[in-house]
C-alpha cells in the first residue's frame, strides 16, 4: 500500500470513529468474536455483500450508505451485550440474528427482541442509540458538529446535544440521557 493509500485509510478510519465510536474493523470483529459469526455471515446478517463489509472494515470505504444496516449494526451491539451478560443464549441469539437480518430498519423488530427492560420501558442505551441512529442518518458527524457550532453561541444545550448524540460515543450519551432525567 503507498502512501497515499495509508492516508486515505486513515483518513476513512478517523471518519468511522466519528461516525460510528469507532473504526468498522475494530466493531466488526468484536461482533464476530461477541456471537461467533465468520464475515460473510455478518455480511448476510447486516444485508451487505461480502466485498462491501471487507470494504468497510479495510478502510477502503468509510461510511455504511444505507440507514437499515446502521440499524442492524447497532442492534447486534445490542445482542452481542446480552449474550455477554448473560441474558440471551446462544440458541436465542441466533434467532434473534435471524429477526436482524429480516428488519427494515426503525423499531420494527417483534417482540422477541429484547430492546426494554423488565419494566417493559425501553433501555437507556436502546433510547440513546436510537436517537443517534437518527441523528447519523439525516447528516455526517462533521456536519453536525458544525450545526452544534453555529448553535453554541445562542443555544449552547441543543448545541451539546448534538455533539454528545450526532458524534460522540453511546456511553457518553448515555451518560448525557441519565444525567438530565428528573
Amino acid at each position: 500500500m503507498d502512501a497515499a493509500q495509508q492516508e486515505a485509510t486513515a483518513r476513512a478510519r478517523e471518519l468511522q470513529r466519528n461516525w460510528y465510536g469507532e473504526p468498522l474493523g475494530a466493531l466488526f470483529r468484536k461482533l464476530i468474536d461477541d456471537l461467533g459469526l465468520n464475515q460473510a455471515r455478518l455480511a448476510g446478517v447486516l444485508g451487505l455483500s461480502a466485498p462491501m463489509l471487507s470494504q468497510l472494515m479495510s478502510g477502503q470505504r468509510a461510511k455504511i450508505g444505507n440507514p437499515a444496516v446502521v440499524q442492524r449494526v447497532q442492534l447486534l451491539q445490542d445482542l452481542a451485550g446480552q449474550v455477554a451478560d448473560g441474558s440471551v443464549s446462544a440458541a436465542e441469539a441466533t434467532d434473534r440474528m435471524e429477526e436482524i437480518k429480516k428488519s427494515q430498519g426503525g423499531s420494527v423488530l417483534s417482540n422477541t427482541t429484547q430492546t426494554t427492560s423488565s419494566s417493559g420501558a425501553p433501555t437507556v442505551k436502546r433510547v440513546v442509540r436510537e436517537i443517534q441512529s437518527l441523528l447519523r442518518s439525516v447528516a455526517a458527524a462533521g456536519d453536525i458538529i458544525d450545526a452544534a457550532d453555529t448553535l453554541a453561541p445562542t443555544h449552547p444545550e441543543l448545541a451539546e446535544f448534538l455533539r454528545v448524540y450526532g458524534a460522540g460515543r453511546t456511553s457518553d450519551a448515555v451518560s448525557h440521557y441519565q444525567s438530565h432525567q428528573n
